[in-house]
C-alpha cells in the first residue's frame, strides 16, 4: 500500500507539482495500459472510475484482436470495461515530470463485478481464499533484464541485430563493471524508491549486460503491483537515458536467460510466520510441507503462468542457473524450487521456474492456488533432492514447450476449481494463439540452416 493519498494528490495538483495522472490497468502480458488524465480532472471525478475497451484483456503481444475468446469478440462489439482506481496504489512517479500513477481494477460495465479473467482479479481471488483460512502470503519477485547501449528505436531499425550490450563480459556481482552502468541503475533504484517501492539492491547478473533489481517483499497483491510498475519504470528510465532494456526470457542463444524468481511464505493475519517451526527439520512447519508439496504436485499445471510464451522455454537449459527439474532442494540453485532461510522465521520457498517475461499477478495466483491445494489436501512432501538436479534421473521435469504447458493448464482440475472454467478457458486460448502464431512463422535460424542445404 502506498502512503500517498488522494488528498496528497489534490494538494500537489493545487500547488502545481502534479499535472498528469496515469490511470493504468494490467493486461494479460503484465503491461500497464490506460490513460493520461489531466490532473485537475482526475481529482475532480476520474478518481472514482473511468473506462476502457474490453479487448485490452483479450489481445496478444501485438495487440491483435484474437478470435476465439468467449468474453470479447467482434460479434459482441468490443464494448467497455470500467476501470476502478485502487487508491491504495496511488503514487508519484519521480522519473516522469509532474506525474502520478494509480492502478485500476477491471469491472464489468453493467454489473460492476470484477472481470474474472483480469490478472488483478485472479490474484485477489487467491488472496481472499488465504484470508478465509486465516493466512496471508508474503512474496518477493527478483527481476533480471539485459541493458543495451542502443535506444529502442535504433534496436528496432537494425532488426535487433548487432546489439551492443552495456558490458562486454559476465558481470555477476561485479562492482567495477556495474559502475559503468550506474547512470541507469542508480536512476532505476532512486526512481523506484521515490515511487514508494522500497528497493534493496541492484547487481550484475550472470551474463554480459545482465542486471538484477531486488525490492523488499510485501503481501502478494502489493508485490505484484510493484512488479508491474518496476518493469514499466525500468523501461521508461532506460529510454530516458538513451538505452534499452529487455525482459525477454532468452534474448540470445549464447547468453543466460533472465528469470523472475519468486520467494513465498505464509503468515497468520497477526503476523506469525506459519512456515517456521523450530522443531521441524530445516525449521519447516507441517503447513510448509503441505504447501511445497502442492507446488510440486501441480508444477506442470502452473508452468504456463510462469512461462507464457514460446521464448520462455528457450531459457530452460542445463548449466545456466535456469532449472529443468520441478523438484525442491535445500539452498540448491539447480532445483526448480529452493528452500531459503532455513531455521529462521524468514524461511521461504523460492520458485526459480519463472522467467522475467511472466505476468506477476498470474504467476503469484497460480503458485498460491497450488500451495493452497497442498494445504487443503494435506499433501505429503517428498524428500529434498540432493546434488546436481540437471543430471537427476527419474525426477519431475518442467514442461519443455509452451504446447505441453498449455495442455497441462487446460486439463488441470485444481486450476479450474481455483480460477474458474471461464478463466482457464480464456488463458488456454491465449496459449493456443501464441503457439499458432509461432507455428506459421519463418525464423532466421530456419533460413540460415536450410536456404542452401535443404
Amino acid at each position: 500500500m502506498s502512503s500517498y493519498t488522494i488528498d496528497d494528490l489534490r494538494k500537489d495538483v493545487a500547488e502545481g507539482r502534479i499535472d498528469t495522472v496515469l490511470a493504468c490497468q494490467v493486461d494479460m502480458q503484465g503491461r500497464l495500459m490506460g490513460k493520461r488524465f489531466q490532473a485537475e480532472y482526475f481529482v475532480e471525478s476520474a478518481w472514482k472510475e473511468t473506462h476502457s475497451c474490453n479487448y485490452l484483456i483479450a489481445t496478444d503481444m501485438e495487440m491483435e484482436t484474437v478470435s476465439g475468446y468467449k468474453a470479447t469478440s467482434w460479434e459482441k462489439g468490443y464494448g467497455d470495461y470500467t476501470m476502478k482506481p485502487d487508491l491504495a496504489t496511488l503514487r508519484r512517479i519521480p522519473w516522469l515530470e509532474g506525474t502520478a500513477l494509480v492502478l485500476c481494477d477491471m469491472l464489468d460495465h453493467h454489473t460492476h463485478e470484477e472481470v474474472a479473467h483480469s490478472p488483478r482479479a485472479i490474484l485477489k481471488k487467491q488472496v481472499k481464499r488465504l484470508e478465509d483460512m486465516g493466512m496471508k502470503a508474503y512474496m518477493a519477485s527478483e527481476l533480471e533484464f539485459f541493458l543495451f547501449d542502443q535506444t529502442y528505436e535504433t534496436a528496432q531499425a537494425s532488426g535487433y541485430r548487432n546489439l551492443k550490450l552495456a558490458s562486454a563480459y559476465n558481470e555477476d556481482y561485479h562492482i567495477f563493471q556495474t559502475t559503468k552502468e550506474e547512470e541507469v541503475m542508480r536512476a532505476i533504484r532512486t526512481g523506484l524508491q521515490g515511487a514508494g517501492i522500497p528497493v534493496e539492491n541492484s547487481k550484475g547478473e550472470a551474463s554480459a549486460g545482465q542486471e538484477e533489481i531486488n525490492v523488499r517483499y510485501a503481501d502478494a497483491l502489493a508485490m505484484a503491483d510493484r512488479h508491474a510498475i518496476i518493469k514499466n519504470g525500468c523501461k521508461e528510465i532506460a529510454w530516458s537515458k538513451g538505452k534499452a532494456i529487455t525482459f525477454l526470457a532468452k534474448w540470445n542463444y549464447n547468453a543466460a536467460g533472465s528469470s523472475s524468481h519468486i520467494h513465498q511464505s505464509l503468515w497468520s493475519l497477526e503476523e506469525k510466520p506459519l512456515f517456521f517451526d523450530h522443531t521441524g527439520k530445516y525449521g519447516m512447519s507441517p503447513l510448509m510441507h503441505n504447501y511445497v508439496a502442492g507446488l510440486l504436485a501441480h508444477a506442470s499445471e502452473i508452468t504456463y503462468f510462469l512461462a507464457p510464451y514460446i521464448n520462455s522455454y528457450k531459457r530452460f537449459m542445463a548449466g545456466t542457473f535456469a532449472p529443468t527439474k520441478a523438484i525442491w532442494s535445500k539452498d540448491n540453485r539447480t532445483a526448480g524450487y529452493r528452500l531459503c532461510g532455513e531455521e529462521t522465521k524468514g524461511i521461504r520457498i523460492e520458485c526459480r521456474v519463472g522467467g522475467s517475461d511472466l505476468n506477476p499477478y498470474l504467476a503469484f495466483a497460480a503458485l498460491l492456488a497450488a500451495g493452497i491445494d497442498g494445504i487443503e489436501n494435506k499433501l505429503e512432501l517428498e524428500a529434498p533432492f540432493v546434488g546436481d538436479a540437471y543430471g537427476g534421473k527419474g525426477v519431475r521435469e518442467i514442461p519443455r514447450t509452451l504446447r505441453a504447458a498449455t495442455a497441462a493448464m487446460t486439463e488441470s482440475a485444481m486450476l479450474r476449481k481455483a480460477f474458474g472454467d471461464d478463466v482457464i478457458d480464456h488463458y488456454t486460448r491465449a496459449g493456443e494463439w501464441e503457439q499458432e502464431e509461432y507455428d506459421r512463422r519463418i525464423t532466421d535460424w530456419e533460413v540460415a540452416r536450410g536456404f542452401e542445404r535443404a
